[in-house]
């Protein structure tokens, strides 16, 4: 029978009723269950919210570098839990070890950013703005915030967001994906080992009615959401509503352009890991090449040859080099995608859908490549959210730009070029929030916001970086002003210290 996996609140893990809702997950790459999800209701949300309001007074109180401290200990223990956390995620979503220990790195490192709390939470301090009167600001936390999670990340996304809410003085509600629930609960597990108080960090499962609780809670003050455009529109629409703080990362279409004067073996290997890479699942994978003049036919067949070539299997495997796809609907919804690009009459240059292990027990589909793409096609506006890799042919660098622009969304771009003056043409007329020069997947390091723009993302503050430092604190400015005749004695007693 598949485990029953427990919501983790209040320090411990809790089960849920036996009425719940529930989910039973197959495992990607056999299609065996494995686990079951239960979904938390409106009086579960409510409990876990209470918990955690009821531990936010405490913890806002503790000194930051004590909260620091905390961080520092729980960056250890991950460190040292890299091993396990990587077979969870390659386990319970399907990517390779090698990508899932790359996500769990990442995680690791906005951890580390965290750590810098004291410094990061700095204030400003101006004397004698008038005569006698001083100023200065300070920054303050915001009391229960929460995060909704995808199943693309389950342990990346999660850390862009807890660790800086709770160094800044946060508690937390974690609602990961009920697709990948498992790495949520460890990382809650790891966290109160480190030494964190019951109560801050706190993880329910769950559905819609989950999430319609969490940012409709008058307790919550902020909601993170990394997911699909409309659902992230939907969220930043309600949430605001209800007063709240929202940052909402939404869909994507990333672009990569291929200039004639790019190194071709270079690009190619950029390509393969930034499209093909987890499988295609992630918000900033490489869907669309522009190849500009006659940089196409010679890319396309590079690209044929390579993608071909790909190991699939198993993520435990180490000799794989892409994995099965998270389910059995998903990979359904790609191949009716792969389907209408060939009914669009796109040039199917290489057919995942014949590839041997697609029709291997799990979710297993091989590397597609569609090449004279029209953005008019479906395969070019739908994120696909798989490996299915679509060329557009442009003129030149003006054209190629211009695709990129009229696209509605504005996650991440890149060019592959050896001319400088191309690279800062394209680098300074893009409208999209992350631009890479040769790097083909240019997601920033967690000291940066990642920036996505336009129908990528709904806010004003992004995740991680100062940005995500911003989001989960506000500021107070406090003038002050002391007369002198105030003091004990007059204005002239003398007062001595120690």
């Amino acid at each position: 029978m598949a485990e029953l996996l427990p919501h983790f609140v209040n320090g411990r893990s809790e089960i849920a009723p036996a009425d719940a809702e529930k989910l039973i997950l197959e495992e990607p790459a056999t299609g065996e269950q494995y686990l079951t999800v239960p979904f938390a209701g409106k009086d579960e949300i409510n409990a876990a919210v209470s918990v955690a309001r009821e531990a936010f007074p405490a913890w806002c109180d503790t000194p930051v570098v004590e909260r620091a401290r905390i961080l520092f200990r729980y960056r250890q223990i991950l460190e040292a839990e890299t091993d396990a956390l990587m077979e969870m995620v390659s386990h319970d979503h399907g990517k390779t070890q090698a990508d899932a220990r790359g996500e769990v790195q990442r995680g690791i490192e906005v951890v580390e950013f965290a750590c810098g709390m004291p410094t990061l939470m700095q204030g400003a301090a101006l004397p004698d703005v008038a005569r006698g009167i001083d100023c200065r600001s300070i920054r303050q936390p915001l009391g229960v915030c929460v995060g909704i999670t995808p199943f693309n990340f389950p342990v990346m996304v999660p850390m862009w967001m807890f660790p800086v809410a709770i160094a800044a003085g946060n508690t937390f509600i974690l609602k990961p994906s009920e697709r990948v629930p498992r790495a949520a609960v460890r990382l809650a597990e790891l966290f109160k080992e480190a030494g964190l108080p019951n109560g801050v960090f706190n993880v329910v499962h769950g559905g819609r009615e989950a999430v319609d609780a969490l940012i409709s809670h008058p307790e919550v003050r902020a909601v993170s959401f990394v997911g699909s455009e409309p659902v992230a529109r939907e969220i930043y629409r309600k949430a605001g509503e209800f007063g709240k703080r929202v940052q909402a990362l939404s869909g994507a279409k990333n672009h990569l352009v291929v200039m004639p004067d790019c190194n071709m073996e270079k690009t190619v290997e950029g390509i393969m890991g930034g499209a093909y890479g987890s499988a295609g699942e992630r918000c900033m994978a490489v869907s669309v090449v522009v190849a500009v003049g006659e940089a196409g036919d010679a890319l396309v067949e590079n690209l044929v040859q390579a993608a071909g070539a790909l190991t699939l299997g198993s993520g435990s495997d180490p000799a794989s080099e892409m994995g099965p796809l998270i389910s059995k609907a998903h990979k359904e919804r790609v191949l009716r995608l792969i389907g209408q690009g060939v009914e669009e009459e796109a040039e199917l240059a290489l057919d995942g859908r014949k590839h041997p292990m697609a029709a291997a027990p799990g979710n297993y589909l091989g590397a597609s490549l569609f090449d004279r793409v029209a953005p008019e096609m479906s395969i070019y506006r739908e994120e696909i959210f798989g490996p299915v890799l679509g060329i557009v042919r442009a003129k030149n660098l003006d054209e190629a730009i211009g695709v990129i622009n009229s696209n509605p969304y504005g996650n991440g771009t890149a060019i592959f070029t050896n001319s400088g003056a191309a690279a800062r043409k394209f680098q300074n007329e893009v409208t999209v929030g992350m631009v890479g020069i040769n790097v083909p997947v240019p997601v920033p390091l967690a000291f940066f916001p990642f920036s996505g723009r336009k129908s990528s993302f709904f806010g004003d503050l992004h995740v991680h970086g100062r940005d995500g430092v911003n989001f989960y604190t506000e500021s107070k400015i406090i003038t002050t002003r002391w007369h002198e005749g105030d003091l004990p004695g007059g204005k002239n007693m003398t007062i001595t210290l120690g």
